[in-house]
């Protein structure tokens, strides 16, 4: 995954970086396929923001990002793409 600081709702909202990191990882792993390599699945990590034992709550890598004091759940910009490619597939 790709740990980005999401301090906002809105910064979550609009993660426009972790959306081209999935558009180039993924455009990299159907290179790897065409070139022979036997893809049986991708997913992300992680759905949501979660506890990282070494670094905390600071980076986030989830769909969703999480309010931590209220544990409020608003899936992000990257949870909308990330959805409308797995229906278009």
């Amino acid at each position: 995954g790709l740990p980005l600081p999401d301090e906002t709702v809105e910064a979550a909202r609009h993660d426009a970086a972790r959306v081209c990191y999935f558009k180039l990882y993924l455009q990299q792993l159907a290179r790897a396929m065409t070139e022979g390599s036997d893809v049986r699945g991708f997913f992300v990590w992680s759905f949501m923001d979660n506890f990282e034992w070494r670094e905390g709550t600071t980076p986030r890598f989830g769909l969703v990002w999480i309010d931590y004091s209220t544990l409020a759940r608003v899936p992000k910009g990257s949870a909308a793409f990330y959805a409308k490619l797995a229906q278009s597939s």
